[in-house]
């Protein structure tokens, strides 16, 4: 029986499809260890991901963490090496500043299977940093920024100041 020949010209799954992947998988590990849930977006807008918390008695917390993704193949750093440096665009920039509830922005290094994460709202509070008037901006995010569950419980404490009757959060009205 003759093999049947596949038409050229299919559609590929790339290095960046593979690697992007990668990166959700890796964050997902991380929300997993602290017993929250990743809800990774089917239809991206400028988040990626929506991190959902639960307090110690495991009921879901208010409040989201939204998340957005970035994988490499080629990692760039700082000149003294402090500094993981991502270009965005303002556009983005400007959605992610305005959002009511934590931003977190994730590199994930493909190659060293290691990722650094930046308070987008955070960072935002530099002087210097105006949404309004940037087309692109390089954030730097300290290389001590790197994701683990310890960074997840962050987020979620970071999450946690702003929601009404939640500890650190402002009580409700």
């Amino acid at each position: 029986m003759a093999r049947r020949r596949q038409p050229a010209g299919r559609k590929r799954r790339t290095r960046e499809h593979v690697i992007a992947d990668l990166s959700v998988n890796y964050l997902e590990r991380a929300v997993l260890e602290c017993g929250y849930v990743l809800e990774v977006k089917a239809h991206d807008y400028g988040f990626d991901a929506t991190l959902v918390t639960f307090d110690a008695g495991g009921e879901v917390e208010n409040g989201l963490c939204e998340i957005q993704l970035k994988a490499t193949d080629h990692l760039k750093l700082s000149a003294d090496g402090g500094s993981v440096l991502q270009r965005v665009s303002g556009r983005d920039l400007k959605l992610w500043l305005f959002e009511l509830f934590p931003v977190f922005l994730v590199v994930y290094d493909a190659n060293g299977d290691r990722a650094f994460w930046l308070d987008l709202q955070e960072y935002a509070r530099n002087p210097g940093i105006d949404a309004d008037h940037l087309r692109t901006v390089t954030l730097r995010i300290p290389v001590g920024n790197v994701l683990n569950a310890a960074a997840v419980r962050r987020w979620r404490e970071t999450k946690n100041l702003i929601v009404p009757g939640t500890a650190g959060g402002r009580k409700a009205t």
